[in-house]
């Protein structure tokens, strides 16, 4: 697309969305004179669809009005209400319906996946994750490394970006690859990087890992919700996310996991075992049936039953994603929001701020992620200032995503005019 600078461009940018609409699904936060903040912070926590309120309602109503006959009479039954988002989920990340679970948070299913996918031997027991990557990640990984009796110093092996860049290099990846990969048991990376918003070419590194005979898991935190995926077609082994940031079900709310079918019909695997994983046949019979038979899917990861307050966010938000065509179509506007966004601060070139994101479109998700030289936080706060909503990073990150479902190109342009006036004003 050839953008312009005027405001009236980016007026006609909206006015020919055809997922404009969309944005009236979600409350908008406002500031004290009712203005809608420009929310660009979806990539921590999405907005709330208005249909959720009545969705988590429902389970109240059946809960007050049914109790514990709610498992089997509610509306929509708990006992089976996980399974009401399976499909959806599937089609978000590109997987066989038996491939998928809701269940937990992050990262408990990233914990729960390295017990089964994680098995060191003396000679197979490093992981390769990337820097930086999301602390939680780092931080279970080494609890796991030290959890068989190893040095994180000796058993992490990281893929840093090259000295004076910020994002990494695929080939930098596979290079650490061919020299270490008859000693790498896992590797695990981000989809897309929280902090410079860089998205991986996840089918070219799970190829170049297995190819070593290594497990490859995926951290799809900032990537379910935000860009297209194809995990059983890229062969990925496993993967966990949260759902919280672009799928837009609520605080701390309930997030998934992803495991090959060859690895979710392998029944002898090891697992860390729970009711809910065991088979549904038996579940019911509890003392009379004490040996754990994992149901032949991803569901035998499950350790209890499904969090139903938790999960019942996901079926309003879900179904906004169905009727706006699924991430194609999604990713279309997002590539076109971003473009806008990037050649807006093109056009000043500027010695306060520099875009460390990647300016490929296929190279990146809906994050920018800008780089401040001088008073970072004075930039953040005059951001705020004017009721923009993103984050900051430290030492000197600001991020800003603009997301497809519920934001628009004149956010955008007024975004970026708001730097510029930063800018002139320094």
């Amino acid at each position: 697309m050839t953008y312009s600078p005027n405001e009236e461009f980016a007026l006609q940018l909206d006015a020919a969305d055809p997922l404009r609409r969309f944005r009236d699904r979600f409350h908008i936060p406002t500031d004290t004179t009712g203005r809608p903040l420009l929310y660009f912070v979806g990539n921590s926590l999405g907005l709330m669809p208005k249909a959720t309120r009545a969705v988590v309602e429902q389970e109240l109503e059946d809960w007050a009005r049914l109790g514990v006959d709610g498992h089997l009479d509610g509306r929509t039954p708990w006992y089976s209400y996980h399974e009401t988002v399976r499909e959806p989920l599937a089609r978000l990340v590109g997987a066989q319906p038996h491939e998928v679970v809701a269940m937990n948070s992050l990262t408990v299913n990233l914990h729960l996946m390295m017990a089964t996918f994680y098995r060191p031997t003396s000679s197979r027991f490093k992981i390769l994750m990337e820097e930086p990557a999301f602390p939680s990640d780092t931080y279970a990984i080494k609890s796991q490394i030290t959890h068989y009796g190893r040095d994180p110093q000796e058993a992490l092996l990281l893929a840093r970006p090259r000295e004076g860049e910020f994002t990494l290099h695929h080939d930098d990846v596979e290079a650490l690859l061919d020299e270490h990969g008859d000693q790498i048991a896992l590797v695990l990376l981000g989809g897309v990087n929280f902090f410079t918003g860089q998205l991986f070419d996840i089918a070219r590194l799970t190829a170049a890992a297995q190819k070593h005979g290594c497990t490859v898991g995926i951290d799809l935190a900032h990537a379910v919700g935000n860009v297209p995926l194809q995990l059983h077609d890229w062969d990925v082994d496993f993967a966990v996310w949260c759902s919280y940031k672009y799928l837009n079900s609520g605080p701390g709310a309930v997030a998934g996991a992803f495991v090959h079918e060859r690895h979710a019909t392998n029944r002898s695997l090891p697992r860390l075992a729970g009711w809910w994983g065991n088979d549904p046949a038996t579940r019911f019979r509890m003392h009379l049936e004490p040996e754990f038979i994992p149901v032949p899917s991803a569901d035998s990861w499950a350790l209890s039953n499904p969090p139903i307050l938790s999960l019942a966010p996901l079926r309003s938000s879900f179904a906004i994603f169905d009727e706006a065509g699924g991430m194609s179509a999604l990713r279309e506007k997002s590539v076109q929001l971003t473009g806008y966004l990037q050649f807006l601060l093109d056009r000043a070139p500027s010695k306060l701020y520099t875009v460390i994101t990647l300016r490929e479109p296929t190279e990146r998700g809906c994050q920018l992620s800008i780089l401040a030289h001088e008073h970072p936080k004075e930039l953040f706060a005059k951001l705020e200032a004017a009721d923009v909503k993103c984050d900051f990073r430290e030492p000197n990150v600001v991020r800003a995503a603009p997301t497809p479902l519920y934001n628009t190109f004149h956010e955008v342009w007024r975004f970026a005019d708001l730097l510029a006036q930063h800018q002139t004003a320094a």
